[in-house]
């Protein structure tokens, strides 16, 4: 497996010098993260570093590259294939970079959309990019406050804003975003 600064040069080199930037500073968000909610810091560190290692590739590129595992996307992603580069960048860490622990993987896919049921690395990794201080939106002081006193919170207004912003934009509006924010409020009082 590469090591951090074999990622950190495969992703200078793919990246725009500001996708870079944000790559980095999410890394230091899902860090600290990791170390209040007792999270493999490592894990985060990982999942953080290659959650964009695609983003810069062009959609075509994207839909090759999982194409190339054999995977074909359901209709509803197909219609915004540029969430995919999640899933793009957990094969390319997979495939050239080595990563073989399934929840890094899971975390880098699962970053833009969330699931029903996500693992806390995750969480972490979906809200670490949400918060990173590098974004600037209404509300983000609130969220970011929120999310080093309680994740699920965090994770669950993050939804709420995604959600808003996609519905006033006009566009495709996932359903495992939905059942992501409702397996979050529906075992609210399990936490």
């Amino acid at each position: 497996m590469w090591t951090e600064d074999q990622i950190s040069e495969y992703l200078k080199d793919n990246l725009k010098e500001s996708r870079y930037n944000h790559v980095l500073r999410v890394v230091d968000t899902a860090e600290k993260l990791a170390r209040i909610y007792g999270e493999d810091i490592k894990k985060a560190r990982l999942a953080a570093l290659i959650h964009d290692a695609a983003k810069n590739k062009t959609v075509e590129e994207i839909l090759d590259i999982i194409a190339s595992e054999g995977i074909t996307l359901d209709e509803e992603i197909s219609k915004v294939p540029q969430l995919t580069h999640g899933l793009a960048g957990a094969i390319i860490g997979k495939n050239l970079m080595g990563i073989e622990d399934e929840d890094v993987l899971n975390a880098a896919i699962y970053h833009t959309t969330g699931k029903e049921n996500m693992t806390k690395l995750e969480k972490i990794i979906y809200v670490a990019d949400y918060i990173e201080p590098g974004r600037e939106f209404k509300g983000v002081e609130v969220l970011r406050e929120e999310a080093f006193k309680d994740l699920d919170q965090a994770l669950l207004r993050a939804f709420d804003n995604t959600i808003k912003y996609i519905v006033e934009s006009g566009n495709i509006l996932l359903t495992g975003t939905i059942k992501a924010r409702n397996y979050l409020i529906l075992n609210k009082s399990n936490r």
